[in-house]
């Protein structure tokens, strides 16, 4: 589930869409729908585009741009950048 990938618990991403949990827990679930601007307000929330919510396919929001910059390193550098963006992404964990 892309709540999940991102890290987020259902409390987070509810608050971050600004509608209930209980409502966000309505919509994974199956058990409601939901008006185009609350599929805007849960894509912004998790920083993908709408078709990606809706398809699976599409973009995320940063892909183009983190890919223009780790074209930037040279080959014998990218090892080591790989290994920094994990040690980055276990930090980020520590703060949720």
């Amino acid at each position: 589930m892309l709540r999940s990938d991102r890290g987020y618990t259902r409390e987070q991403l509810a608050e971050l869409a600004n509608i209930s949990e209980k409502f966000l827990y309505e919509i994974e679930t199956g058990k409601k729908g939901f008006s185009a601007m609350t599929l805007l307000n849960i894509s912004k929330a998790l920083e993908v585009s709408l078709d990606y919510i809706m398809t699976g396919t599409g973009s995320r929001k940063y892909d183009d741009e983190i890919i223009a910059t780790l074209e930037k390193f040279k080959p014998n550098t990218l090892e080591m950048v790989d290994r920094l963006l994990k040690t980055a992404y276990e930090i980020s964990k520590l703060g949720k």
